[in-house]
């Protein structure tokens, strides 16, 4: 009785090609796994530069908003004050509001630096 050895020939091979689909699987699935992250990067991408021109567009919209009533603000207040005096209300109290948004951004960043310290 003859006993085969543990390792033929064809095992070699059968251990060889395992590995070689192994190997080519393996790479064809990092090269897909690629191509679907640059997908996905080019999909976000597309949506962030999106949402971005949107988002100028409407800071424009709301800044002409705000010189729309502002011009409509003074229109309306220079038959009361004259022309002049309408212009400087509204130019004055457009200055006060922006002071106190100023402030409370100031505290809010105070406030933000505290609790980062502590």
């Amino acid at each position: 009785m003859t006993q085969e050895p543990l390792h033929s020939e064809e095992q070699d091979e059968s251990v060889r090609g395992t590995f070689t689909r192994l190997y080519a699987d393996g790479r064809a699935y990092a090269e897909a796994e690629v191509a679907r992250q640059k997908l996905r990067a080019a999909i976000v991408g597309a949506g962030v530069r999106d949402a971005a021109i949107l988002a100028v567009v409407a800071a424009m919209l709301v800044f002409a908003a705000i010189v729309a009533g502002l011009v409509g603000a003074v229109l309306a207040l220079a038959p009361l004050l004259g022309t002049g005096w309408a212009t400087g209300a509204v130019f004055g109290g457009t200055l006060i509001v922006a002071l106190l948004l100023l402030l409370i951004a100031k505290g809010r960043i105070d406030r933000m630096k505290k609790a980062v310290r502590a």
